[in-house]
């Protein structure tokens, strides 16, 4: 009696798991949205995190879809989620429309997971108050003030350089990331890191910890599908370790500056003086919370400057012509500097601008921009809506590399980013940052990395390929940005 009781129960709830996995796999098209057939349990992203990148199964939707419909569906696991793909609706969802997706919806734990909860995954007026208080450390003036802190490590990047006995086969992207490295961690915690010098170094090991973590990005893309359920089972995204790490260099920095009155120009110290001025309502943050803004400056600005910049090098090593036309400016604009590379100096190399923003069409930092709806939302010219709780993706990669906007878009082709092609084109069609309010808070000082690694390398060496360079790039599908699979291995030949 009771075990026909116990598999009468286990019936039921099986029926019930079934009768709620076909409700979700049938909402995409009870709203009118183009989907492939959903699988059991991945639904549209089968392979994520090991066979594919999420661009590998955006490209293959889009290229279904994008011409049939302005909006289509992806089911991510059990979530329906919308792709948006016209460009109008997406400057409508990103910047018109914006106070209805202004969140991102991404997993964040403050409880279980303190350094998940920063800027980039922060919601509603916590949001919006940490990026008011932030903003004014991104300005052009303090991208000024900071640019003598790159430039003095890039210094000592060029240094290690030229000291070393074999510069036929450099792998490229471990140069850069140790310089990156070094960058953000004076700028965001005022500390000397130590990569250039010391490439085992704990901050690079942490950093190579977190971003090629076995299953990471499907790790991230599982607690956002299941963001409530994983807040309220305590999961975790990063490791113990790495939390621990950061946090005590933090706090122990913090506690340092405070009992000593120190006082830097970073981010850390505007951090600190949040909530300690006397402004009505305004707390002051927690070790944890300081922590975790300072975590995604660090982990954020070092891999997409580093991967951004290597890819340049790559593409110019490949068409020494460009190459040897943006050296040529390089030296002729800082002929009119005195020979001294300086912020001024930086602005005015215009074909430096297209070079590395043809790097960020091929190869855009985030491959999509995220938003979750805060209602029901109609698009435009159309019968579709997005509910209210959806997840909307823009698919960044996939329109930098779309024909329609781009001709022969696997071309690397710097003049696309002239003045009058730019003015041709959808504001829209080029966004590697993102856009509107959410856009990336540190872009102007992502560039400026970028800028000052691309012209201390160029002026002093002549970059080309080898017997070892990777024909094509392949991305690692386990990073959540695009980073290339294969080791970037170039030859540098010094010119002076």
């Amino acid at each position: 009696m009771a075990l026909g009781i116990f598999l009468a129960l286990l019936l039921i709830i099986f029926t019930l798991i079934v009768f709620w996995i076909r409700k979700r796999y049938s909402k995409l098209e009870e709203l009118g949205f183009l989907h492939e057939n959903p699988e059991f349990p991945f639904g549209n992203v089968k392979g994520i995190g090991k066979k594919y990148h999420l661009v590998d199964i955006l490209r293959r939707t889009y290229n279904k879809f994008s011409k049939k419909s302005p909006a289509h569906g992806l089911y991510m696991f059990f979530s329906p989620n919308i792709v948006v793909t016209d460009l109008d609706v997406i400057k409508d969802i990103l910047i018109k429309d914006f106070e209805t997706f202004h969140n991102r919806g991404v997993f964040s734990s403050k409880e279980h997971d303190p350094l998940t909860a920063h800027l980039f995954t922060l919601e509603d007026q916590e949001w919006r108050n940490l990026r008011h208080k932030l903003t004014p450390t991104f300005t052009s003036g303090k991208m000024k003030m900071m640019f003598h802190t790159v430039l003095d490590v890039s210094n000592h990047m060029l240094n290690k350089l030229k000291s070393n006995a074999d510069l036929e086969n450099v792998e490229i992207k471990t140069v850069l990331a140790d310089f990156m490295t070094d960058v953000i961690g004076n700028v965001a915690f005022g500390l000397e890191m130590n990569a250039i010098e010391d490439p085992d170094s704990k901050f690079r090991q942490t950093t190579k910890k977190v971003f090629l973590a076995q299953n990471f990005f499907a790790k991230v893309l599982l607690l956002t599908t299941f963001r409530n359920i994983a807040r309220k089972l305590g999961l975790k995204l990063l490791p113990t370790d790495i939390t621990d790490f950061f946090r005590g260099i933090v706090k122990e920095t913090v506690e340092y500056r405070r009992e000593n009155k120190v006082e830097r120009n970073d981010v850390l110290n505007l951090l600190m003086k949040i909530g300690t001025e006397g402004r009505e309502g305004e707390e002051e943050l927690t070790i944890d919370e300081i922590a975790a803004q300072c975590f995604i400056f660090f982990i954020a600005g070092h891999e997409t400057s580093s991967s951004a910049t290597t890819y340049a090098l790559y593409k110019l090593a490949l068409h020494m012509e460009l190459q040897d036309k943006l050296r040529n400016e390089i030296k002729s604009v800082l002929a009119k500097h005195e020979n001294k590379v300086t912020y001024e100096a930086m602005l005015e190399m215009k074909y430096l601008d297209m070079v590395v923003n043809e790097t960020l069409r091929m190869y855009p930092p985030a491959p999509l921009a995220a938003r979750q709806a805060s209602k029901n939302y109609k698009i435009s010219n159309s019968n579709l809506e997005i509910q209210k709780g959806s997840l909307v993706f823009v698919p960044i990669f996939i329109i930098h590399n779309d024909s329609t906007y781009y001709p022969e878009p696997e071309k690397f082709d710097p003049e696309r980013f002239s003045a009058e092609n730019k003015a041709m084109r959808h504001p829209m069609a080029h966004m590697p940052f993102g856009d509107g309010p959410r856009s990336c808070i540190g872009n102007r000082f992502g560039l400026m990395q970028t800028k000052i690694a691309l012209i201390q390398l160029l002026t002093n060496f002549k970059v080309s390929k080898t017997s070892k360079t990777p024909e094509t790039i392949i991305f690692n599908p386990r990073a959540p940005i695009l980073q290339p699979i294969e080791d970037v291995v170039l030859k540098l030949e010094q010119l002076y």
